[in-house]
């Protein structure tokens, strides 16, 4: 397994826009083939701040998903509401109690 976690800091005026979209999305790649878990956090102290939090059943499922329409199509409508650049770690889970 894979866990794949991303931050992402937006615009302060496209924090409802992000969330709006992330709602609409959400099902669709929670139930995209490999993916076993989504989250969506926020900061407690930044609201601009948002973390994913997913895990996938391989690299080659997460890649599988970053080369589909689905990610395209949302990326493409994410990206332009950031205003820092988003950050990526892939991390294996050593310890679950």
């Amino acid at each position: 397994m894979l866990i794949r976690i991303v931050k992402m800091k937006f615009k302060e005026e496209e924090i409802e826009n992000f969330l709006d979209l992330f709602h609409h999305n959400k099902n669709h790649i929670r139930n995209f083939e490999g993916c076993e878990h989504l989250e969506l956090y926020q900061d407690k102290n930044n609201p601009q701040l948002f973390f994913t939090y997913s895990f996938w059943q391989s690299e080659d499922a997460l890649n599988g998903y970053r080369n589909s329409d689905l990610f395209a199509e949302v990326w493409k409508n994410t990206k332009i509401k950031f205003s820092a650049k988003p950050e990526a770690w892939s991390v294996n889970r050593l310890v679950n109690l």
